[in-house]
């Protein structure tokens, strides 16, 4: 890693990032101190002042010169020696200096190309403007975003920036100079900020500034025109979506009554005939034919009401009337109602109660329709001669545990989940095979976690099903409520 900026180091820990930056090192058993190397130009001063002395002496020996005069020239010689030494030495730290401040200049330069290479690719506009209003660093992104000339942002400055963009019209057709000053005003003090913009040419910028430590502050620039169009889709979807469930919703109250109304008639006229009230029928045809009539009559308005109890749970708009609501009673009237249904596929019902009175608070009618979905289900799809078990369970002050389990045909996973989308069958055979709208499952799922419960299912393709229910316990005053 060559670079990084102080919310990496927050995020990962100074530690961290400076570890990723540092070159590993090796040490060694026995340090060695390296020996100066001796440069050209001193080892050639040593040999020339060497030379000189030798050549001196041998003059002065020569020619039988006093020795005064060898020694006062050979200290010359010494001295001048000394002075070159010493001029070399300097002559060899400046060019060293000099090549330090060179590959200084070049680190620095290739820092900074990184640097804006990384500006240009970030994606998104940047600026800064020093505390002067200078503007000290940019990218080509700022530019583009802000339609401003690129040869026009070097050596330019907040105040130029702001009055092109307010003459142009882009704050709007108030007096420039006024919005210019009132921008120049705020740019400083209104920090950190967020805020969006809509470009005379449509665009949608998002603009986040804040202040940096030496009084400049940097701005980042975003074209959010995408995300926003997008935003406004969703929106425009769901009030469609919400349009047309509330004209299901107005569709389906309507039709119910205009439906019921003849249902009824249908049902009550049938009932009349095939009891022969005001008289026998002579044909048992005809009676047989009406009693046909009654039981799909009945068929027809199980439908339609699971229909709308579907729609108002869909619309969350189903209606509690909470009470106090013996478990064990409304579980053995259930089981009563089924007990027929159950004896002719010659199914046992089986109930494993906890032993004691369980009070729950609830809605009773709901807590019926819950459980003899539930057990019509586990008898509808039991094998003749199977059993059916019935559990209530007490799980402390709270929560009160009812399960169903039968042996029957039992779900794989992805049926499961299936079975309890609205209109769903497990099988494509069931339908045709055991009938059924596909309703129960979801309306008793739906109705169960309106009283602040779950259901859960746990079943295994050819062994059977366990329904389980948790239902709260939690006493409140009696009360209408709407979910």
């Amino acid at each position: 890693m060559t670079s990084w900026n102080g919310s990496l180091g927050r995020f990962f820990g100074s530690t961290a990032a400076a570890g990723c930056a540092a070159t590993p090192t090796r040490s060694l058993p026995h340090a060695v101190a390296r020996r100066r190397p001796v440069r050209p130009q001193q080892a050639a001063i040593v040999l020339g002042t060497l030379l000189l002395v030798a050549f001196g002496a041998s003059t002065f020996i020569w020619y039988d010169e006093p020795t005064p005069l060898v020694v006062a020239f050979a200290l010359f010689s010494l001295a001048a020696a000394t002075l070159a030494w010493r001029a070399a030495r300097n002559l060899g730290r400046q060019q060293l200096i000099a090549a330090h401040l060179q590959r200084g200049e070049l680190r620095l330069k290739r820092q900074n190309s990184r640097l804006q290479s990384t500006l240009e690719n970030i994606g998104e506009g940047l600026s800064v403007f020093d505390s002067q209003g200078r503007l000290i660093a940019w990218n080509f992104r700022f530019c583009e975003l802000l339609d401003v000339p690129p040869d026009f942002a070097a050596d330019t400055t907040l105040r130029d920036i702001l009055t092109l963009q307010a003459v142009r019209g882009d704050f709007g057709g108030d007096d420039p100079e006024a919005e210019v000053a009132r921008r120049l005003h705020l740019f400083y003090r209104d920090v950190p900020t967020a805020k969006e913009r809509v470009t005379p040419t449509g665009r949608t910028l998002q603009i986040r500034r804040r202040e940096m430590p030496n009084g400049a502050v940097i701005s980042i620039y975003s074209d959010v025109t995408e995300i926003r169009a997008s935003e406004r889709k969703l929106i425009e979807a769901r009030s469609q979506a919400e349009a047309a469930n509330r004209a299901k919703g107005d569709f389906l109250a309507n039709m119910s009554h205009e439906l019921r109304t003849p249902l009824n008639a249908i049902i009550g006229f049938s009932e009349v005939i095939s009891n022969e009230l005001f008289g026998p029928i002579v044909n048992s045809k005809y009676l047989e034919y009406i009693k046909d009539i009654n039981a799909s009559s009945l068929h027809l308005l199980s439908i339609i009401n699971d229909v709308l109890d579907m729609s108002k749970i869909e619309a969350g708009k189903v209606e509690l009337a909470k009470e106090v609501v013996h478990l064990e009673n409304v579980m053995g009237e259930v089981m009563r109602m089924v007990h027929e249904r159950a004896r002719s596929r010659d199914i046992e019902l089986t109930a494993q109660l906890s032993g004691e009175d369980v009070e729950i608070w609830a809605d009773e009618r709901s807590m019926k329709q819950i459980f003899l979905n539930l057990l019509s289900n586990a008898i509808k799809f039991s094998k003749p001669g199977g059993k059916v078990y019935v559990r209530v369970i007490v799980d402390g002050p709270d929560v009160a545990i009812l399960e169903i389990e039968d042996h029957g045909i039992g779900m794989t996973e992805a049926e499961q989940e299936r079975a309890l989308q609205p209109f769903g069958q497990a099988k494509p055979a069931t339908t045709r095979n055991y009938g059924g709208t596909g309703l129960g499952l979801p309306i008793t799922k739906g109705l169960v976690e309106a009283h602040g419960g779950t259901l859960t299912i746990n079943s295994r393709a050819g062994c059977g099903t366990i329904v389980r229910i948790v239902l709260p316990r939690e006493r409140k005053r009696l009360e209408f409520t709407s979910f």
